[in-house]
């Protein structure tokens, strides 16, 4: 799953380094921005069947690859 959901996160983000840093904080180095965000939720919606509404969560909570991972298991 985290193989996955990492090949999702750099297509999002399209950069590789979601992969190589896994505590990279994706909206500050502007990996990640508002749009990427909706895009990223009905990604892992539609990939892992794991909704997550964008008004449930605070941006602190899934702000790296390892916060974005943990999130998902605990919801699977």
């Amino acid at each position: 799953m985290e193989k996955e959901l990492l090949e999702l996160l750099e297509k999002v983000c399209e950069d590789s380094i979601v992969k190589e840093d896994l505590d990279v904080e994706l909206f500050e180095s502007d990996l990640l921005d508002s749009l990427g965000f909706a895009e990223l939720l009905a990604e892992i919606e539609l990939t892992f069947g794991v909704f997550i509404s964008p008004s449930e969560i605070e941006r602190s909570e899934i702000n790296t690859p390892n916060k974005i991972i943990a999130m998902i298991k605990a919801r699977s």
